[in-house]
């Protein structure tokens, strides 16, 4: 069988410059187009982010039997509308969708354009709907798998055990013409690479460790150093929702790869207690490669720190920030602006990041994501709304106040832009088209606070 995956196009991506400043190699897809070809079948990957014309060429050239779909929650919209036109184009293709939001709310995809919402962890559930496709039977019972079965969709039940080794190389073949165009600002082209799935700590913003049932899974070594030296980019993001956790494993993986000789350089994230656990480690990661750490700071004062479940200090985050700066290892730095914020309160953020000399502030509104606590809370104060009543997920990008503001939402926005405009020469290069439409506007910031 023929399987077309697809990644969505938004206005925005997920960090906080959008498609402006990363566009990421869709790994998720190549995870399950390697599946695929395990299974069998033939895969191709369609990033629409990059291609938003080719989705009919594609259906019309490919004739595929199966189409799938993942994203957040910001692209649930946008997913319905791809499937919806596949049903149009080839109404006998069965259509799947998987990803966070369908693991976290399945109910958003059960519509008429939808065949199979696989929650949690696919690929086991996947070479089940592809079996069951190829042997024509119709409405399987599948694990892990909502199935629509006329009118209604019927549950599968928990599905098998997770066995992070188990999981093959990704696909990267199948992206090898748009490859060059992945990047994250300055390190362009870069390629992403998991060495664990899952995370141990519990912020209060996140559901990423819902997603693995809170379990924190570890690959053996030597096949992601396999995997690292197979890959042709000199950029490697290792995606890991936090790789430091165990540093004897994180030492012999820097020994390890200091013996392949592999000539990479690293960005990866980093949690700010991690990065200050063992200084020896981050310098012995520095000496194989490391020039990037992306810290997820969120809050500079020890209450919101609080309000987060970070379990770090604002001392510990200056403390962090000067260890990366002598190790010479750069940040990207990740700040939450809550909606509550006061002209204030954006100029107490914007005095931390000077006075601490942050190289790559990046920013995004505080926003209740479906599996937090934050969703369950302010469910009911949800501004923005679907015909049908459910929260309009397009504005679910991490850069629209989907909640009431203290100030008015002009205002918000206003002082929400002019924070990202303050630091956009940080991390946007000449010939950027942000730069570019800056310098053209005569908006391009220089030394001071924060534009009102």
């Amino acid at each position: 069988m023929r399987v077309l995956l697809v990644y969505p196009n938004c206005d925005r991506e997920v960090m906080a410059w959008g498609d402006m400043g990363a566009i990421a190699e869709p790994l998720a897809l190549e995870y399950v187009a390697a599946a695929c070809e395990q299974a069998g079948h033939d895969a191709m990957i369609l990033d629409l982010r990059l291609h938003p014309e080719q989705l009919e060429l594609m259906l019309f050239a490919y004739q595929p039997d199966v189409v799938g779909v993942t994203g957040y929650s910001m692209h649930v919209i946008r997913n319905l509308e791809v499937l919806a036109r596949v049903k149009e184009i080839r109404p006998t293709c069965h259509t799947m969708v998987g990803g966070h939001h369908a693991t976290l709310l399945p109910i958003d995809f059960q519509g008429p354009q939808v065949d199979f919402v696989v929650v949690g962890e696919g690929l086991h559930p996947l070479r089940a709907i592809l079996a069951a496709v190829a042997e024509g039977r119709r409405s399987p019972s599948v694990p892990s798998v909502w199935t629509r079965c006329g009118d209604e969709f019927r549950w599968g039940g928990e599905g098998e055990g997770f066995d992070i080794d188990d999981i093959p190389f990704p696909k990267r073949s199948l992206t090898s013409e748009d490859r060059h165009r992945y990047y994250i600002d300055w390190m362009r082209p870069i390629a992403l690479l998991r060495t664990t799935v899952g995370c141990p700590f519990r912020c209060s913003f996140c559901a990423l460790w819902k997603i693995m049932d809170g379990k924190y899974y570890r690959r053996e070594l030597e096949p992601v150093v396999e995997e690292i030296g197979g890959v042709a980019e000199r950029y490697v993001f290792l995606v890991d929702d936090e790789p430091f956790v165990n540093v004897p494993r994180m030492r012999h993986l820097a020994d390890m790869i200091k013996a392949a000789d592999l000539g990479k350089e690293y960005f990866a994230y980093c949690r700010i207690d991690s990065f200050l656990r063992d200084r020896n480690l981050m310098e012995r990661w520095h000496e194989v490669g490391l020039r990037r750490v992306f810290f997820g700071i969120e809050a500079i004062d020890d209450v919101e720190l609080d309000d987060y479940n970070k379990r770090q200090r604002r001392e510990q985050i200056t403390q962090a920030l000067t260890a990366a700066r002598e190790i010479g290892v750069s940040v990207l730095a990740n700040f939450i602006v809550k909606p509550g914020y006061t002209a204030d309160d954006f100029q107490r953020l914007v005095d931390f990041i000077d006075e601490n000399g942050v190289e790559y502030p990046t920013f995004t509104i505080l926003t209740p994501i479906p599996g937090t606590s934050f969703f369950d809370l302010q469910y009911d104060e949800i501004l923005h709304r679907q015909a049908n009543g459910r929260p309009n997920w397009a504005y679910f990008d991490l850069q629209h106040a989907v909640t009431k503001t203290a100030l008015s939402p002009e205002a918000f926005l206003h002082e929400y832009r002019g924070l990202q405009r303050r630091f956009a020469t940080s991390y946007l290069q000449a010939g950027h088209p942000m730069y570019e439409e800056l310098q053209a506007t005569g908006r391009m910031p220089g030394p001071g606070a924060v534009e009102r």
